[in-house]
């Protein structure tokens, strides 16, 4: 089996990882910013896809851009001795942005199969654990940064009336010069490519934008994400430089958690990135691994 169908109707051995492990993003990434040779691996009831390039092979998914790696499947014992059948001697394994339950069966396998991996912290994706609803999520978080969530939505209320969050595919050319409008390097971001990538997010890896609207109906802000039964994953945001007086990023998130909850979802994935917001919103830590050696 060849290409991305590989793949197919696997689940990702680390739960939690959203889209990133699978086909749908990976081969949205690999058309617009791949580079190398692409090896997918399946083998028996697993699965994984391997970029080789100068003597190295890491997984498909630059760390920049796919928070989360995983192999797939419910069974690895082939998938490690494939890839060894696969790849030259001294051939160099870079696998990173592993949640543990992703890096130590890897590293199992691998080890069985006579190849020893070194395991070492990589980075972090930082999880949101929600209760049952609003009130009792407000009622989580410490009185000063409860007082401070309520002081921001009050303001936006009274400057702008009553925000409104609004799913809409369409939005993504606004969000996009959201972006490029923002200063310093989050506005060089968006270029041209990148928006062709966001919008092959949506079409093929089932992203969804969220537009935070004023009491007018007027675009704030908007929010670029993924959702599961579970989880809402937030890959990205942007909102007017010129309505930054209102704190649009704070009112997006909270909005943001509030339609997580009414969907009945128990976490708000931020992804990788330890901003302080976070954790004064009540994110807790989710470690990253790579794994690194040689064949």
């Amino acid at each position: 089996m060849s290409g991305w169908e590989a793949l197919a109707g696997l689940d990702a051995v680390a739960p939690h990882t959203g889209p990133f492990p699978h086909a749908g993003f990976l081969a949205a990434w690999w058309r617009h910013r791949g580079a190398g040779t692409l090896l997918p691996i399946r083998a028996g009831a697993g699965a994984m896809a391997l970029v080789v390039a100068d003597g190295t092979a890491a997984l498909a998914g630059e760390p920049g851009l796919t928070d989360y790696h995983s192999p797939l499947g419910s069974d690895l014992d082939g998938v490690a001795a494939a890839v060894r059948e696969s790849l030259p001697p001294g051939t160099r394994l870079a696998l990173d942005s592993l949640p543990l339950e992703a890096a130590e069966p890897l590293m199992k396998q691998f080890a069985a199969v006579g190849v020893s991996l070194t395991m070492r912290p990589h980075d972090a994706t930082m999880i949101l654990h929600l209760p049952g609803d609003s009130d009792t999520y407000l009622g989580t978080l410490d009185s000063k940064q409860r007082h401070e969530v309520r002081r921001k939505r009050r303001r936006f209320e009274e400057q702008a009336g009553a925000p409104a969050l609004r799913r809409d595919a369409a939005a993504l050319a606004g969000f996009a010069a959201m972006h490029r409008a923002a200063s310093g390097a989050k506005g060089g971001f968006m270029t041209a490519e990148m928006e062709h990538f966001f919008g092959s997010l949506v079409d093929e890896a089932g992203a969804v934008v969220d537009v935070l609207c004023d009491g007018d109906g007027a675009t704030v802000g908007a929010a670029f994400g993924f959702e599961d039964a579970d989880t809402y994953y937030l890959y990205n945001s942007a909102f007017h430089p010129d309505r930054a007086a209102l704190s649009p990023g704070i009112v997006l998130v909270i909005a943001l958690i509030d339609a997580a909850l009414a969907g009945g979802r128990r976490r708000l994935d931020f992804l990788k990135g330890r901003e302080d917001y976070k954790v004064r919103l009540g994110a807790v830590t989710r470690p990253l691994f790579a794994l690194e050696g040689e064949l």
